[in-house]
């Protein structure tokens, strides 16, 4: 495809910086907001009004500009060129007093003070509660600056830590962050005002070929994640996947689809070459081309912190990034056509919300393997190897930031939609985890969202940390260092949140009235063999 530079969007990047300020949307990231979380109170009572279900759709363009840091990796790179648009994308329901707004953007992660940040400004402005807002990140590796090293985070460390968070790390960026606050903003208000009574269907497909688990038993008794394409030491893969397309349609009065919500379990690393949704986009374009090019899609992602495109077993030779993710958002696409052109649909459904904040220890290095780090950081990368040099780096930020900061808060919240339930948490959570919240769930439709509302890194099963485990995924980073059981915590959180909600029952096809009359008469004849 051809990659054309969008002159609009940067020059609507430089004019929003200053715009941002006289909004309201400045930056708070150096106050005690990464110190806070205590529970937000539930806020709705046991029963509602209920009416007509209103929907509303809305997206907005947040493609950072070419030359700002790309995420996804422990240092600094830089994108170089421009693919396709990144999005923030919003689904806005109501039904009576519940409210539901459905935020996702084309990003690597969302952290909680800036998430808050948003959620305040959109309630100060609409008619609804913070706890009824939902943000999650796709998780995109070819998106814009908001992931890793926050602004102000490492103020309090000295001078040397800095330089390695600050100029040594992937970091935020504060400019860029303005920007996609005040468009997720303005974005969200034009979705609630535009709130219009609709039909809504959900229901799921199955897409088994284009995700695969990146974590395998080998022949040493460890578990690798990558171990290598066809590697001959592979005994078993050592995790699930989740091939179920959900999807949330909303069709107008005259039968269009206005938008929809789709989840899907599998990183967006595909990296088709430059600024990306990454698959998303393929994704999208491929239900727009079923749909028609105005219809909003809202990507939630779903339990894929061990489960990527990349199939360690494939005999062939795996495809570049642009096919890659081609494929991969092509094939989750059609998958979503075909359940959204067959599901039933309903004018009347709940729409409720919960929230909680679950405190977690974080596993801390030791004292001897901090002091073995730190002199390692004071060399090169040449000199010590850049893989050593790296995951040295992170044990030094998270003696420092975890010292500080020895529990995280994290936030946990469902949102209902008639039969269906979105659980959120921030994780990059293990597939097995998401698959067990499935199972116990009490709904119909559960749809788990990961990336949501703040980022704790990648949250292992407790299988994974014994003796026959270890992996990329139980590393400790200054990214992902949440204590053991926090996956186990955080079901059993998620479940005691999805128990407090009621499923309304499916909707139903209209059924087709009893048999009567005659057979149709162009075909109740018997064989006509002709002239013998």
């Amino acid at each position: 495809m051809e990659k054309k530079p969008d002159h609009s969007r940067r020059k609507f990047l430089i004019n929003t910086t200053l715009a941002a300020t006289s909004m309201g949307l400045t930056s708070t990231l150096s106050t005690p907001l990464w110190a806070s979380g205590q529970p937000k109170p539930m806020n709705h009572p046991a029963d509602f009004d209920e009416g007509p279900v209103k929907a509303a759709f809305a997206e907005g363009d947040i493609s950072p500009e070419i030359g700002m840091e790309q995420p996804g990796n422990y240092g600094k790179q830089y994108h170089q060129s421009f693919h396709d648009p990144c999005k923030v994308r919003i689904a806005a329901f109501q039904s009576g007093a519940g409210k539901a707004l459905i935020i996702s953007m084309d990003a690597l992660a969302v952290y909680q003070p800036w998430v808050d940040e948003i959620k305040n400004h959109i309630q100060k402005r609409a008619n609804i509660g913070v706890d009824e807002i939902l943000i999650a990140a796709s998780h995109s590796h070819s998106s814009g600056p908001t992931a890793m090293v926050q602004p102000g985070q490492y103020d309090h460390a000295p001078a040397f830590i800095q330089e390695l968070a600050y100029e040594k790390s992937s970091c935020a960026d504060p400019v860029y962050l303005e920007v996609v606050k005040k468009v997720t903003l303005n974005t969200a208000l034009r979705a609630l005002e535009n709130l219009t009574e609709v039909k809504v269907g959900i229901g799921s497909g199955v897409e088994e070929k284009v995700a695969f688990n990146r974590r395998f038993v080998m022949k040493n008794g460890r578990t690798f994640t990558h171990p290598g394409q066809l590697n001959p030491d592979i005994l078993r893969v050592a995790g699930p996947i989740d091939p179920d397309v959900g999807v949330i349609g909303t069709w107008d009065s005259e039968g269009k689809l206005l938008g929809c919500l789709v989840s899907y379990a599998c990183h967006t690393t595909t990296n088709p070459g430059g600024i990306s949704a990454n698959w998303v986009y393929y994704m999208e374009q491929t239900i727009r081309g079923a749909f028609g090019q105005d219809c909003v899609v809202v990507f939630l992602q779903g339990a894929s912190g061990d489960v990527t495109q990349v199939n360690n077993r494939n005999p062939d030779i795996n495809p570049s990034g642009e096919d890659w993710a081609r494929l991969v958002g092509a094939s989750v696409g059609a998958e979503a056509v075909k359940t959204l052109l067959q599901i039933p649909k309903s004018e009347r459904m709940k729409i409720r919300s919960h929230s909680t904040v679950l405190p977690l220890k974080r596993r801390m290095p030791t004292e001897a393997k901090v002091r073995e780090s730190m002199k390692m950081v004071r060399n090169t990368p040449e000199q010590v190897g850049r893989t050593d040099w790296i995951f040295a780096k992170e044990t030094v930020l998270l003696d420092s930031w975890g010292k500080q900061n020895p529990v995280h808060a994290v936030p946990l919240q469902v949102i209902q939609i008639g039969p269906a339930v979105l659980t959120a948490n921030p994780a990059e959570f293990f597939c097995e985890s998401g698959l067990e919240i499935k199972s116990k769930s009490t709904f119909p439709f559960t749809f788990p969202v990961t990336m949501a509302n703040d980022c704790v890194g990648y949250v292992p099963t407790a299988e994974a940390f014994a003796p026959d485990g270890g992996g990329y995924e139980t590393r400790l980073t200054s990214y992902s260092n949440l204590e053991v059981d926090a996956g186990t915590k955080i079901v059993a959180s998620s479940l005691e949140l999805i128990r407090k909600l009621d499923p309304d029952p499916l909707p139903q096809h209209p059924k087709a009235p009893p048999f009567r009359g005659d057979p149709w008469n162009y075909g109740n004849v018997p064989p006509e063999t002709g002239r013998q």
